[in-house]
């Protein structure tokens, strides 16, 4: 082949890579257009300019694609800097820093140099052979608002500490941030809030950001950081129920002081949720939730400076009790990081979600009658083949390999019960190494086809299994090849 052929002959690979994944992105930027994201950007990521620059040219491409952005810088690293140049070192007690005049003085300027940097970024405009090409010499920069959003209240004197001009959310004008939103603006929510007496109070970033997510019922709370969140076994985190993310939590009540203080924010009260299939709740949460909206969770300090992530689960599981439907907590060092979390199937980041595999688990022995139940009236419609006691109990050992029987309760039906159940079982298996699900089904191959199955034949089946399907019910065979649990990224440096 030519250098010339070989150079179309890339062309076409890349048109033929970039079509797919418009197609495969398709979904999700119909789901997310209209809703509501809150993004935190913290002082560390600010600090960071390229990482920042990427951050920046991706949140104006969400909200190209229609969702309405709400952003909430941190200054703790800026208002550090600062304070170190001038001769003194931050104070902090617990998640607060203390802010005499000094501090105060040097939150006012980080705020607002942040604020011009973040706006200046966001004003920029496509490249001239863009608009050459497809037209559209208007202003082509977004629209960024900010304001007096925030009205706090003076911390004040607590365990013998005077904290100065440190604040705490009392309100937050939600009227006003939705009119902003639905002018089409992103607005940028400072850590500074203003007090009845018209003072200014350095507030904490991640108070001012809950407090925001659980007011605005945000759809998303995006809390970008620095580096991936793992697992004891190093691997990426990609996913926790609300009940597992508050036991990790208080498991470390006694060495964290953030997690002491969730304990203390959520009134002591466990995240718990019934599993019984007895139970009218099929799974749904059972505890109450802080019922505050004006109330968010500050993390800080040398604890949350320790990098390991507790303090933003803590933030994360607290915006989920509020009310936001799903947390992120998203390494942005890799580029690209918020494009891949939201508009591909399996994201990069770390999600702890309210409504999504809540309740699921695997089955036990005490289970099975519940089950059989369950099953019944499938088996006397002829949708699924009769199991015994001791075949139900077998499956979930006996499968792994095909999805025995696949079923919802009626009350649960229209949900999304069933996508939730699909997806837990698809990533459970490529977790265990396996690379496809099979499955025999004869009245529901629609919904699975919809779902990324294909149909295959007897002969796609592991030789060992082919002599147990029964024939006689005429089966139709569907296979589904699980999408890899790994990655390569690519991470972006200074």
């Amino acid at each position: 082949m030519s250098a010339s052929g070989e150079g179309i002959a890339m062309t076409m690979d890349k048109q033929r890579q970039y079509v797919s994944w418009f197609r495969e992105a398709w979904p999700y930027i119909q789901g997310h257009r209209g809703s509501t994201f809150v993004i935190v950007i913290p002082g560390e990521v600010i600090a960071n300019r390229l990482v920042l620059d990427n951050v920046l040219q991706d949140i104006s491409l969400l909200h190209g694609l229609g969702i309405k952005l709400v952003i909430v810088p941190g200054t703790h690293i800026q208002i550090d800097a600062l304070l170190r140049e001038r001769g003194q070192e931050p104070c902090y007690i617990g998640a607060y820093r203390v802010t005499d005049s000094n501090a105060l003085e040097a939150s006012m300027e980080a705020a607002g140099k942040i604020l011009v940097d973040i706006e200046a970024k966001l004003s920029r405009g496509p490249m001239v052979p863009v608009l050459r090409r497809h037209g559209g010499a208007a202003r082509a920069g977004l629209s960024v608002a900010g304001g007096n959003f925030l009205s706090a209240k003076r911390r004040g004197v607590v365990n013998g500490v005077d904290f100065g001009a440190t604040g705490e959310v009392k309100k937050l004008d939600i009227v006003r941030i939705k009119e902003r939103l639905d002018c089409n603006c992103i607005v940028i929510l400072s850590n500074l809030g203003y007090s009845s007496s018209g003072d200014v109070l350095n507030c904490n970033t991640y108070e001012v950001a809950t407090s925001c997510a659980t007011a605005l019922t945000a759809d998303k709370l995006l809390c970008l950081v620095d580096g991936p969140i793992v697992d004891e076994k190093n691997s990426v985190l990609k996913f926790m129920t609300l009940e597992q993310a508050d036991q990790a939590i208080r498991t470390q009540t006694s060495q964290s002081y953030t997690a002491a203080d969730y304990v203390k924010a959520v009134a002591g009260a466990k995240y718990s949720i019934s599993l019984g299939l007895d139970s009218f709740s099929n799974g749904s949460p059972m505890a109450s939730s802080h019922t505050d909206q004006n109330s968010g969770f500050a993390i800080g300090g040398r604890e949350r400076q320790s990098r390991t992530h507790l303090s933003e689960l803590a933030a994360a599981v607290f915006a989920c009790r509020g009310g936001v439907t799903r947390v992120h907590l998203l390494d942005c060092t890799v580029e690209g990081a918020i494009l891949l979390e939201f508009y591909t199937r399996d994201g990069i980041g770390t999600m702890i979600s309210n409504d999504m595999y809540e309740g699921t688990r695997s089955a036990t022995s005490s289970d099975i009658l519940g089950i059989q139940q369950l099953l019944r009236p499938l088996e006397e419609h002829g949708i699924l083949v009769h199991r015994s006691k001791q075949q139900a109990s077998s499956s979930s050992i006996l499968f792994l390999w095909r999805i025995a029987a696949f079923a919802v309760a009626p009350e649960c039906r229209g949900h999304g019960q069933g996508d939730s159940l699909l997806d837990y079982i698809e990533r459970k298996a490529a977790r265990t190494g396996l690379e496809k699900l099979f499955l025999l089904t004869t009245r529901t191959a629609d919904w699975f086809v919809h779902r990324g199955f294909s149909e295959c034949t007897i002969d796609d089946l592991p030789a060992a299994k082919r002599s147990k399907v029964n024939l006689s019910r005429g089966s139709k065979y569907y296979m589904k090849i699980l999408l890899s649990q790994c990655n390569g990224i690519l991470r972006i440096t200074r």
